[in-house]
């Protein structure tokens, strides 16, 4: 996975006045749009569509020190007028193109290289499991694509969950893990875009086929998930995990994400407040 990422980098400096492509990228990727987003957010801290954005900036910051004129600089980094690449340049530097002329300051930022460190020498604990085919079963909503933080998109749809909801979806429960989860699965293609969002289900694993219209079916077929296991405060401990499983975990194994919905499960303490056991389950495959 490093070698992509890192060819992903090598892609878009190639790439920084053109309009970038998709398609491309994604074949560099190997992975689902939606999971690079997430292996490339935790990794490098910041979304896909900022680094362009600061990459193409820091350029265009370069080539003004060298005398290049602001209007032929805003329309080579692909900006529509140079009112907005002023903007731009304003809000990221805080500075304005026409001092970096006059005055000579500057703000940079430096392409991205992708290497794993070992951090404290603390293992990841994990298991590999192989399923049969399934239906996630539930309540589900488009909600906004979220990495950190609570989304409360996804705090109401689980308040608009019906008490005769809960009770189907509990007598169709069948296969492990026997929770209720959360599942995200079709996210927008244009992961160049931060507005982009995703299906959110809250619902159960089931392998019966027959389901009221009162809940949305999801098939999933046949294959290996990795799982992650994770007990401490909550959501913290749950959020550091999956921000873990995409930075140091799957960079650096044997298998990749595939496509197919990743879920969820928590499982609150009863006797600690905010304390909790989770299970982050991830598609994957051999490489």
């Amino acid at each position: 996975m490093l070698k992509e990422l890192n060819q992903v980098i090598d892609y878009i400096e190639d790439h920084l006045t053109d309009d970038l492509s998709l398609e491309m990228i994604s074949d560099y990727a190997g992975v689902s749009d939606y999971h690079f987003r997430k292996i490339f957010f935790y990794l490098a801290g910041i979304t896909l569509n900022e680094y362009i954005k600061n990459r193409k900036l820091s350029e265009a910051n370069k080539e003004l020190l060298n005398g290049e004129k602001v209007t032929d600089i805003a329309f080579k980094y692909g900006y529509q007028s140079v009112d907005g690449f002023t903007r731009a340049f304003k809000k990221w530097s805080g500075f304005l193109p026409s001092d970096v002329i006059k005055k000579g300051i500057s703000k940079t930022f430096p392409k991205l290289s992708f290497v794993i460190t070992v951090k404290g020498g603390t293992a990841m604990e994990f298991r590999i499991e192989d399923k049969p085919k399934f239906n996630l079963v539930g309540v589900s909503k488009r909600v906004p694509m979220q990495f950190e933080g609570v989304n409360n998109e996804i705090v109401n749809l689980a308040k608009s969950i019906t008490q005769e909801q809960r009770e189907e979806m509990h007598s169709l429960q069948n296969i492990e893990p026997f929770e209720v989860v959360n599942a995200s699965y079709d996210a927008d293609a244009n992961f160049l875009k931060e507005e982009g969002g995703l299906t959110h289900l809250i619902g159960v694993l089931t392998t019966k086929n027959v389901v009221s219209n009162q809940l949305d079916v999801v098939p999933v077929e046949a294959c290996t998930w990795a799982i992650f296991p994770n007990e401490g405060p909550f959501p913290s401990t749950l959020q550091e995990t999956m921000a873990k499983t995409y930075s140091e975990w799957l960079p650096s194994s044997d298998y990749e994400v595939i496509q197919a919905p990743s879920f969820s499960f928590t499982k609150m303490d009863q006797h600690k407040k905010d304390y909790a056991y989770s299970e982050v389950w991830i598609p994957v495959r051999k490489k």
